[in-house]
């Protein structure tokens, strides 16, 4: 197919092949959209941009060798003007509000992809955002909770990954009693009942665990 001014020449990123093939069979189903190229990889998908300047970029978060947030960070810093979509499984408002800060337009479901992908193709397209409700409704609950400091978000990933106290001291070089600190801040931001619950909303928000 011959491509016109007005066709919205499309990158897809994922490191699925089936996902991508499915993205490739809704875009045969419009005429108003073409599929130039597609990418495996976070690095790839930076190369692919760089070679074909898609007018949209769908972008997976999780992926080998450069998640899609550092993707889209090294696609933006090179091209400023680039629309990119995120296309995940991950709800997390912390993970969202990751991907629409390092310049992301739109944060769409895998879910939602048959029913809200060509809309919102066109909308980003036109310069409009588009969010997930499910996603808008976490960012807006959590928008006013004091964040993690990065020393916190060390503990939190060394708790889910089994430490006790004393081996995440260890680890950090810090005193016992300060890990006990940093817990005790980590479960009153988090509002947790206890170090399993911190965990699973860090899972869950995309705090930890996902890139």
């Amino acid at each position: 197919m011959s491509v016109t001014p007005e066709t919205i020449r499309i990158l897809t990123a994922d490191d699925h092949p089936l996902v991508r093939e499915g993205i490739v069979a809704l875009l045969s189903t419009t005429s108003d959209m073409q599929l130039v190229a597609e990418a495996s990889s976070g690095q790839e998908a930076v190369e692919q941009f760089r070679r074909h300047r898609p007018d949209i970029t769908l972008m997976d978060i999780q992926m080998p060798d450069m998640s899609g947030i550092d993707a889209i960070i090294a696609i933006r810093s090179e091209f400023p003007n680039a629309r990119i979509i995120v296309l995940t499984t991950y709800r997390g408002d912390v993970l969202a509000q990751r991907a629409l800060k390092a310049g992301a337009h739109s944060y769409l479901l895998k879910t939602q992809v048959r029913k809200d992908l060509m809309e919102t193709i066109r909308a980003v397209h036109s310069g409009h955002k588009r969010i997930n409700a499910e996603v808008a409704m976490g960012l807006a609950q959590h928008t006013t909770e004091e964040a993690l400091s990065v020393r916190e978000l060390k503990v939190l990933e060394l708790i889910a990954d089994g430490n006790s106290n004393k081996h995440i001291a260890r680890e950090l070089h810090i005193a016992e009693g300060t890990v006990k600190s940093h817990v005790k801040s980590i479960l009153a931001k988090l509002q947790a009942n206890d170090r399993t619950h911190a965990v699973a909303l860090g899972l869950e928000r995309g705090i930890i665990g996902v890139c």
